[in-house]
């Protein structure tokens, strides 16, 4: 079968060596809609070299996100990547990434759970350079078609969002053009940028990126309830729930939770509030 569990789980990690610049931080944030309006001194940490810092959710593309390439192609893994949709992804960051830097990424399959009609492969990636560790993530791939193999089925918990109205909601617009600039950090998929395509994957028109919403609504929370504040940030993780589109209003709302916690949840707007990301927790100081 294409997924050997016992074998991707028994298999050695991989490293690669990984860089980036500040551009590739500024690119990042521009692609997940920061710079708006241009000259604002909040906007400019985004944009700016002199004033840089760099949100937490671009360990996602650093080095062109290469923990997902290589946990894909592990020994045991061969699937089509048309049948791969993105799970979740969750960040843990050990310390404040840097505007520049080189690490060694380090990748493997960390669970592989049965789902009957599909298989969840959960791959995890650590993050060091000399100093020491940077981040780890860890991303949840379904893949139709390659369950009924016998294995865990894995957990399937789903957070209960609070009794009560949000502390906090944002409204971020997303660009008509923002898919087209985020595919530049590194995912090329013409799912996101050719509508022959994006009809042929059973959408009217190409869709936002999952990680760009992630990238998104990290911001808005960390904007409004983190005074801005990036090196707060100790984890992100998000349910991918449904489709965002270019052209669309990503609703967040934000609830504190007793234990400090920030709960999020991001919707479409204009689609009656139809769910984008959920089971969102963002972990500060």
């Amino acid at each position: 079968m294409p997924i050997d569990a016992r074998k991707a789980l028994a298999a050695e990690p991989r490293s690669t060596e990984i860089a980036w610049d500040h551009k590739d931080v500024q690119l990042y944030h521009l692609g997940i809609g920061a710079g708006t309006p241009a000259t604002d001194p909040a906007e400019l940490r985004y944009t700016l070299e002199s004033r840089l810092h760099v949100l937490p959710s671009f360990a996602t593309v650093a080095g062109a996100g290469m923990g997902v390439v290589g946990g894909l192609s592990a020994p045991g893994i061969e699937v089509d990547l048309a049948a791969v949709l993105h799970g979740s992804q969750t960040i843990e960051l050990h310390r404040p990434l840097p505007v520049s830097g080189g690490a060694t990424s380090t990748s493997g399959v960390s669970a592989v759970y049965d789902k009957g009609k599909a298989a969840i492969l959960v791959l995890r990636t650590d993050v060091a350079d000399a100093e020491g560790p940077l981040w780890t993530s860890e991303a949840q791939l379904y893949v139709r078609g390659e369950g009924g193999f016998g294995g865990e089925r894995g957990p399937s918990a789903r957070l209960e969002l609070p009794g009560r109205a949000p502390d906090l909601t944002a409204e971020r617009p997303i660009r008509e053009d923002q898919a087209l600039l985020y595919r530049l950090s590194g995912d090329w998929n013409p799912l996101h940028a050719d509508p022959d395509f994006a009809k042929l994957a059973g959408f009217d028109r190409p869709i936002l990126h999952g990680l760009c919403s992630y990238g998104m609504v990290l911001k808005a929370a960390v904007d409004t309830a983190l005074d801005g504040d990036v090196g707060r940030v100790r984890r992100w993780s998000a349910r991918f729930a449904g489709v965002a589109y270019p052209g669309e209003t990503l609703r967040v709302r934000m609830w504190r939770l007793d234990d400090g916690t920030l709960q999020l949840t991001a919707s479409a707007a204009e689609r009656d509030d139809a769910p984008v990301l959920a089971d969102a927790l963002v972990q500060h100081t």
